[in-house]
Order: structure tokens, then C-alpha cells, then sequence
């Protein structure tokens, strides 16, 4: 963000001054402080970037929108929708934007592949498969932290779902699900889901302990679309989707569109910036992140269950 041409990192804070001091040195920020409390009573910052554990989210933000501070924090906005929901109050009461942080949706190649869909490119939309992983068995890590919301779904499985919601335009009905959790460790460390669209279905498998990799398809009746980076978009060098009107299954109907180098950070801090300054709309409303919280309690609650399971609406 800090290379943002509407952004300025005024501050840091951590709760240990010396880590928030040398970070600050590393990154050449002007200020560093020593409890979250201290950066709120900040006057001259006009907003806060939230990176925290999933279980602090709700908490800052509030906290934080009660300093008077618009606040841009990581996916997912909470634990669970009922807790998201909470945050609707925050923002309404005190007229502050609130944005959740999912990043992709400001990248050129999220946002092209949504156009050819919207557009026909590939005929009607009917199905979306994502797969995304990584290998981390660090007990110590918070991702693998059940109690600060870690586990596959939460962490990573959140980028399907925002995906499929994103390309159909819409909320899923229904969905069925199956989780496999670390023994030792609680979390979900392998996840796979059916989301019913009713006019087409999505399905995604996510893990923490398999081999790092993540590629998203997108099926329609004349053709698909497959993005090749579709999270972890490299910020030093040109992104890729490949368009494949199904004439050849050995490649030979398919035509690659290439994305100049960005940084999808950079992106969605400018437009958090733009919607503060210009009264625009933010990148991911909180509306958005309510929705797919729901999504991601009802994949949970399948998994428990063993049946299909509605999405509260």
C-alpha cells in the first residue's frame, strides 16, 4: 500500500514497541507505537489497516471505528455471519467506511474474467472449480490456531467462495461439504464443498497440508476460463487467464490474455482511499463479507451434519 498513488502508512503499532519500532524501520514509517490503543488516539490518521487473527477483527474494527477511523481489514471480516452482522450497526452509527479485504476482486484479471462471463464469452455460466493449498504444520502459527480462527476454510477457503459468488453474480442456496481436521491441532486441514447456484454449482477443495498450489476454472456452455495465479497474483511480473473455446482439447482453441505487473494490495488501497476521499463505494462492502461468512457457516454446518444445508439469507 505504501506504493499506492492515493495511500500514505503514517503509522504501525504492535504490541511489543520494539517489534512495531523495527518494522517501522524496515519499512520506513514514520511512526511506531506500542498498544493498538495508543496508534487509535492517533488525530492525524484517517484510517486503519487490520491484519490481525480472524477472532480480533470485529473487536478492532469497532474499536477502531469508535476512534473515528475508516477501516480496511483482512478477509474474513469475522468468525461467523451473526458476528459480521454486528458490524453493519458500527458502520451505520457512525457513518465510517468499512471494508473487507478481499484484495482479488481489485485485480485486472478478476475483473476480466467476471467481464467475459457477464459478457458471454464462454456461453451461460454453469460451474466454477477452485483448487488452492499450502503445507503448513507450525502448531505455532496462527493459521493453524483453531481458537484465533485458523484452519483451511477460513484462511484460504474464503477465496473460492468469494469467487463463485463474484462470477455468478449471486447466493448460493445450498451447500454440502466435507472436512478433515489435524488431530493434534483441531483445525480443518483439508475441506472440499458443493455450492448449489441453482443455475450452476461451484466446487473447490482447500488444504493446509498439501502440496502449495491454486488454479481456478470457470466452465460455461461454449467455453471455460482458467486462471492461472488466481490468490497469490506475483506483484513483479505479468499475470495470466487462458480462454479456451473448447475446439481443441490439446490447446488448440485457447488464447492467453496477459496482464501488465501490479500489485492487487496497492490496487485495493487506493480504492479504499478513493471511496474515503470521494465518497465512492468501497472494495468489498461489508454486505459482501456478511454473505460469504454465511457460505462459509453453512459449509461448516454440512460438514457437521453430513446433509446439504441452506446459506442464511
Amino acid at each position: 500500500m505504501q506504493q499506492g498513488e492515493r495511500t500514505e502508512i503514517a503509522a504501525i503499532a504492535s504490541r511489543d514497541l520494539e517489534k512495531a519500532r523495527s518494522a517501522a524501520r524496515d519499512l520506513g514509517i514514520p511512526k511506531a507505537y506500542g498498544s493498538y490503543e495508543e496508534l487509535l488516539a492517533d488525530r492525524e490518521l484517517e484510517a486503519i489497516y487490520i491484519p490481525l487473527p480472524n477472532h480480533l477483527h470485529v473487536l478492532w474494527t469497532t474499536r477502531a471505528a469508535a476512534a473515528g477511523k475508516h477501516v480496511l481489514c483482512e478477509k474474513p471480516i469475522a468468525m461467523n455471519a451473526a458476528e459480521a452482522r454486528q458490524l453493519i450497526a458500527v458502520r451505520d452509527r457512525t457513518g465510517l467506511k468499512i471494508s473487507d479485504g478481499f484484495m482479488v476482486r481489485t485485480h485486472p484479471q478478476w475483473q476480466r474474467a467476471r467481464a467475459l462471463v457477464q459478457g458471454g464469452e464462454i456461453g451461460d455460466l454453469r460451474a466454477v472449480f477452485t483448487a488452492f493449498s499450502y503445507n503448513n504444520r507450525d502448531p505455532r502459527n496462527i493459521r493453524n490456531i483453531l481458537e484465533y480462527g485458523g484452519g483451511g476454510l477460513m484462511d484460504i477457503g474464503c477465496y473460492p467462495i468469494q469467487f463463485a459468488r463474484y462470477l455468478f453474480g449471486a447466493e448460493p442456496a445450498r451447500v454440502a461439504s466435507v472436512m478433515e481436521h489435524d488431530p493434534q491441532m483441531g483445525t480443518d486441514r483439508l475441506t472440499s464443498a458443493i455450492l448449489d447456484f441453482g443455475s450452476g454449482q461451484a466446487l473447490f477443495t482447500c488444504s493446509t497440508q498439501l502440496v502449495p498450489h491454486q488454479r481456478s476454472h470457470i466452465l460455461g456452455t461454449k467455453g471455460r476460463i482458467e486462471v492461472e495465479i488466481p490468490v497469490n497474483a506475483p506483484p513483479d511480473r505479468p499475470t495470466r487467464i487462458f480462454i479456451d473455446n473448447g475446439a481443441d482439447l490439446s490447446g488448440g482453441g485457447v488464447r492467453t490474455e496477459e496482464f501488465p505487473v501490479c500489485n492487487q494490495y496497492t490496487l485495493q488501497g487506493d480504492e479504499f482511499s478513493r471511496a474515503i476521499r470521494e465518497g465512492t463505494g468501497v472494495p468489498t462492502p461489508l454486505e459482501d463479507g456478511i454473505a460469504n461468512m454465511a457460505v462459509i457457516d453453512a459449509v461448516v454446518a454440512a460438514a457437521q451434519s453430513g446433509r446439504w444445508e441452506k446459506v442464511a439469507g
